[in-house]
C-alpha cells in the first residue's frame, strides 16, 4: 500500500513537471551563439552606443559652426504721453506754424545674418578634434566589445568545466557506490574488515558532498550564461564540447606584439585622444585672434505721421576682437598643453601594459598547453596505477587505503585534464585579446 501511494506521488510530481514548461526549458548553445547574444544583450556595448551618438552630435554641432547665423526681431510699441521735438534747418517744405506730431504707437523689424569669415582657426580645429573623439568613441566601442566576447568564452568555458565536474563526479559515485555494495558483500562473508568498509563508505559520502558542491556550481555558472546572454533564468544549456579543443598557432611573441600595436582599439583610441588634445591647443590659441564676419541685415520700420522705412538693406563687414584674451589664454593654454602631454604619458604607459599583457598571455597559453600534454601523460599512468592496485586488492596484496587513494587519483587525474582543455581554450583566445584580433578570429 506504502509503495502504490509513494508511484502516485511521482507521477503527480511528473505530471505538474510536465505542464510547467520553464522546468524543461533547455537550450542547446552553441560558441558563436553565444557570442551573438552576447554582444546583442551587453549593457556596457548600449552604453557604447549612446556616446558614440554623442560623439557624432558633437561633430555635427561642431560643423554648424561653418553655418551663418541668422536672427530676425520686431515689435509694436504702444507710446504714452510722448513728445517729438524736431530740430529743422531753414528751408524746410512743411508749414513752420504746425506744432509737433502726436505719435503713439511704432512698428519695426530687423532680421540680420551674419557669416563667419575667420576665426582663428577655432572653428576648422574644432570640427577635426570633434571628429577625433568620434572616432575614439567608436575604438572604445569595438574594444569592449572584444571585452564582450572574451567574457562570454570564459563564461562558457566555466559553464563547460562545471558540466564537466559534476558528469565525473557522478560517474566517480557510481563507482564508489558499486564499490561499496561489493565490500557490504565481502564483510558478511567475513572477507573484508568491518573497518575498510567503513573506509569505502566514507569516501562515498565525500563524493556525494563534492558533488553536491559541484552540482551548486554547475546551477550558477548556468545562470550567470543566462543572465549574461539576456536568456530565462530558468534556461538550462547545453554547450557544444566540440568547441572546446586545442587551438594550434605557430605565431610567436613578437606576432602578437606587432599585432597589438596595430590592432589593438584602446592603443588607437589613446591616439586619436592625443591628436585631439593638440586641436585643443590650436583652438585656445585661437582666442588671440579676431574675428571676422560678413554682415547683412533688412530694416522696417513705421511710425505714423511722422516715419516710415522700407527696403533698408545693408550688407558689410564686421570684426570683433576681446582684448581681454591678450592676458586671459595664456592659462588656458597651458591646461590644453597639459592635456596633450597627459595623453603622450597614457599612450606611453599603455604601450609598456600592452608588452606585459601580450607576454603574460602568451606565458599562460604556453603553460596550458604543457599542462594539457602532462595530464594527458597522468590520466593513462592513473587508470593504468588503479587496475595494478585494484588486481592487488583482489589478491590480498593492497590494502584498501591503497584502492581508495588509487581512485581519487584516477579521478583528479581525469578532472585535471578536462579543466586544463578548457583553461587551454580561454587562454588561446585571451592572447587574441591582447593582440586585438579576436574579433576576426570569431568572425571565422
Amino acid at each position: 500500500m506504502k509503495l502504490k501511494r509513494i508511484r502516485i506521488l511521482f507521477a503527480a510530481v511528473l505530471l505538474l513537471t510536465g505542464l510547467n514548461p520553464e522546468a524543461q526549458d533547455r537550450k542547446l548553445l552553441t560558441l558563436d551563439e553565444a557570442i551573438d547574444l552576447g554582444i546583442k544583450n551587453s549593457k556596457q556595448l548600449q552604453i557604447n552606443l549612446e556616446k558614440i551618438k554623442e560623439a557624432t552630435a558633437a561633430l555635427r554641432e561642431a560643423e554648424d559652426k561653418r553655418l551663418p547665423d541668422a536672427s530676425v526681431s520686431g515689435a509694436y510699441l504702444r507710446l504714452l504721453g510722448s513728445k517729438v521735438d524736431l530740430k529743422r534747418g531753414g528751408g524746410g517744405g512743411g508749414n513752420p506754424n504746425a506744432g509737433p506730431p502726436s505719435i503713439s504707437q511704432a512698428i519695426y523689424g530687423i532680421t540680420n545674418v551674419s557669416f563667419p569669415v575667420f576665426s582663428g582657426g577655432r572653428i576648422k580645429y574644432g570640427i577635426e578634434s570633434s571628429r577625433y573623439l568620434e572616432q575614439a568613441a567608436r575604438l572604445d566601442a569595438a574594444g569592449n566589445k572584444e571585452e564582450v566576447i572574451q567574457n562570454t568564452i570564459e563564461a562558457y568555458a566555466n559553464l563547460f568545466k562545471a558540466k564537466s565536474t559534476v558528469k565525473l563526479m557522478q560517474d566517480n559515485l557510481q563507482q564508489s557506490q558499486q564499490r561499496e555494495k561489493d565490500f557490504i558483500n565481502l564483510e558478511k562473508n567475513g572477507l573484508l574488515a568491518r573497518n575498510d568498509l567503513l573506509k569505502a563508505q566514507l569516501q562515498t559520502s565525500n563524493v556525494e558532498l563534492s558533488l553536491l558542491d559541484a552540482q551548486n556550481n554547475l546551477q550558477l555558472a548556468n545562470l550567470n550564461m543566462d543572465l549574461m546572454l539576456g536568456l530565462p533564468a530558468s534556461t538550462e544549456l547545453q554547450t557544444d564540447t566540440t568547441v572546446i579543443e586545442r587551438k594550434e598557432t605557430s605565431l610567436a611573441v613578437q606576432d602578437y606584439l606587432q599585432s597589438a600595436a596595430t590592432n589593438r582599439k584602446d592603443m588607437l583610441a589613446i591616439d586619436f585622444r592625443k591628436k585631439a588634445a593638440a586641436d585643443g591647443v590650436r583652438i585656445t590659441k585661437g582666442q588671440l585672434y579676431p574675428s571676422l564676419q560678413l554682415t547683412g541685415g533688412y530694416i522696417a520700420a513705421d511710425i505714423p505721421e511722422f516715419l516710415t522705412i522700407t527696403n533698408a538693406v545693408n550688407i558689410g563687414l564686421g570684426i570683433s576682437y576681446n582684448i581681454g584674451s591678450i592676458w586671459k589664454t595664456k592659462s588656458k593654454i597651458e591646461q590644453a598643453e597639459a592635456k596633450v602631454r597627459e595623453a603622450e604619458l597614457t599612450q606611453s604607459l599603455m604601450s609598456d601594459n600592452l608588452q606585459l599583457q601580450v607576454n603574460k598571455s602568451y606565458l599562460t597559453l604556453l603553460s596550458s598547453r604543457k599542462k594539457i600534454d602532462v595530464y594527458a601523460k597522468a590520466v593513462e599512468q592513473a587508470d593504468e596505477n588503479y587496475k595494478i592496485i585494484k588486481n592487488k586488492f583482489d589478491n590480498s596484496l593492497a590494502t584498501t587505503t591503497d584502492l581508495l587513494e588509487a581512485d581519487v587519483a584516477q579521478f583528479q587525474a581525469k578532472l585535471n585534464y578536462t579543466l586544463a582543455k578548457a583553461d587551454a581554450f580561454v587562454a588561446y583566445h585571451k592572447l587574441l585579446q591582447t593582440a586585438g584580433t579576436l574579433s576576426d578570429e570569431v568572425k571565422k
